[in-house]
């Protein structure tokens, strides 16, 4: 029988894997046409999904990748006054630690077959047992999974829920060999995430692996056309820095000085989510996984889900291999009962950062004791 994954990535990956050692085989079709067709994007904060880590035979080279200081966080107001500086010992204990989405990625690939992945195949649509793709080929299958994001061809299969805009729009912006460029924002910004929270704006900035600082700033209750009207020539990226310093009144300048430093790579992205505690009728012979099934905010929960809902879908195979309709049904159960309680929790943080006293709300969350 056959188990087709459609999409690449973290969720889609860990499937096969967790099938792999359990000695079941798969396909996974991708419609990249290399694992280095794009850039990945930047640090993931991996802490419950490590467990789909240890199901695939993979926590010790994960460990070998991850970078303990990641967890490292500095938040402060605009105008300077830093509210919480955590610093990990080096000897810490390795419970959220940061690690590069396109390390993590490789580190899953390498661990398959060469012959698993298909790249070059973009979906289009299934029926009756057939896969189409956008080059006019086809592929049978028994079980199709639908790995493929945000903008899932496969939900349609399942339910008619789309992603809406959640009033947030994130600028992406970076800057590369900070250490040797810019020592002084090195040391700023220190060895993890250095956030800015202000009213209805904030700036996001992390170290990753290869010694890029990556930037997110983010501007709150903004509907979807806010990048057509928010005057950031995006191809222009000398203008387009000088806009965001403008949208920074009051500032502190050493926050803006980030900003300055930046190369010309300027990404406009909005942020999108699904329903929360989203469901749809158990179907024989599909199913999803990741954002594809349950996009919510990005406040370091959806790659951790993506990776359990792998190893969950895999687990339940291996245990039903002749019955794929009764491991589906089990996993879809426990898939929408642990991602639902997720989501809710993204969507409170989400609230925290969108609301006029974001910093000291959020020092709160993550001190809810005062000390």
């Amino acid at each position: 029988m056959t188990i087709a994954i459609v999409g690449a990535g973290l969720g889609g990956l860990a499937l096969a894997r967790v099938l792999h050692v359990n000695g079941m085989d798969s396909v996974v079709y991708e419609r990249e046409s290399s694992r280095g067709a794009r850039g990945q994007g930047g640090m993931l904060d991996i802490h419950s999904g490590q467990r789909a880590l240890r199901e695939a035979g993979l926590i010790d080279q994960f460990h070998a990748i991850a970078r303990g200081e990641g967890q490292d966080m500095r938040l402060l107001e605009p105008d300077g006054t830093l509210l919480l500086q955590e610093d990990t010992p080096d000897d810490a204990p390795l419970d959220r630690p940061e690690v590069d989405r396109a390390d993590l990625r490789d580190l899953l690939l390498d661990s398959l077959p060469e012959s698993v992945v298909r790249w070059g195949h973009a979906f289009t649509s299934a029926d009756n047992g057939l896969l189409h793709f956008a080059d006019g080929s086809t592929a049978t299958y028994d079980l199709l999974v639908g790995a493929d994001g945000a903008q899932s061809r496969v939900r349609a299969l399942l339910t008619d829920a789309r992603p809406a805009h959640i009033g947030q729009n994130v600028v992406e912006i970076g800057i590369p060999d900070i250490d040797r460029t810019h020592p002084d924002l090195a040391e700023m910004v220190g060895r993890g995430n250095y956030w800015v929270l202000g009213n209805g704006v904030s700036l996001a900035a992390q170290r990753n692996g290869d010694g890029r600082v990556r930037i997110g700033i983010s501007f709150y209750h903004t509907d979807e056309d806010w990048f057509t009207t928010s005057g950031i020539p995006f191809d222009d990226p000398a203008a387009a820095r000088a806009r965001l310093i403008d949208l920074l009144p009051g500032w502190h300048p050493r926050f803006t000085a980030l900003i300055a430093a930046c190369d010309d790579t300027v990404v406009p992205r909005s942020i999108t989510t699904l329903p929360v505690g989203l469901t749809w009728p158990s179907t024989p012979g599909v199913t999803l996984l990741g954002d594809a099934a349950h996009l919510m905010p990005p406040v370091g929960e959806g790659a951790n889900m993506a990776l359990l809902d792998g190893a969950a879908l895999g687990l339940a195979l291996a245990a039903h291999p002749d019955d794929f309709a009764a491991a589906v049904k089990e996993y879809e159960r426990e898939m929408f009962e642990r991602t639902s309680a997720a989501a809710r929790m993204s969507a409170d943080v989400q609230k925290l950062l969108m609301s006029p006293d974001a910093a000291q709300k959020l020092l709160a969350f993550f001190r809810p004791d005062g000390n």
